[in-house]
């Protein structure tokens, strides 16, 4: 097995293992890594989504890390800007709430209070509705690519 495939199955495995473990709200979400508590292993499994969700079409699209037509290089693009996002996840997130634990309150001020529970959501959906969309995208391309070819050949 060659590594690009080695890459794509464990992106592959990672995303569906933390879209399990998220789904079904396991325990593991909520074990403590610190003495007082304030840091869930769920942050950290749930960022490894965040990093391996983009990183799956990314290694198992050749068309996505090397495109060669002017619209898979848009998605390509918009692809890698998703996996930054997800690499920044912990980071952006964590400053937005002000904690590990991604807990917001009725705060006036931004940081920990709604507005900022709002552009969580927005960087935590954005990143796998994102990815869906791009992988949707490119293979409405790869649909309408095949009936041209099709076509061409009558």
């Amino acid at each position: 097995m060659n590594r690009t495939k080695l890459y794509f199955y464990s992106a592959l495995l990672v995303t569906l293992s933390v879209i399990i473990l998220l789904v079904t709200g396991s325990f593991v979400l909520t074990l403590p890594l610190d003495t007082e508590k304030t840091i869930p292993l769920g942050t950290f499994i749930t960022c490894a989504g965040m990093v391996a969700l983009p990183l799956t079409p990314y290694w198992g699209v050749k068309e996505l890390r090397k495109p060669t037509t002017k619209l898979n290089k848009i998605l390509s693009g918009c692809l890698k800007m998703i996996i930054i996002l997800g690499i920044l996840w912990v980071p952006l997130s964590y400053g937005f709430a002000g904690n590990l634990s991604f807990t917001f309150s009725e705060k006036e001020s931004f940081q920990g209070g709604q507005t900022a529970m709002k552009w969580f959501w927005r960087l935590s959906y954005g990143i796998g509705i994102g990815t869906v969309v791009i992988w949707l995208l490119y293979g409405i391309v790869l649909l309408f690519k095949g009936n041209k070819t099709v076509a061409n050949n009558e």
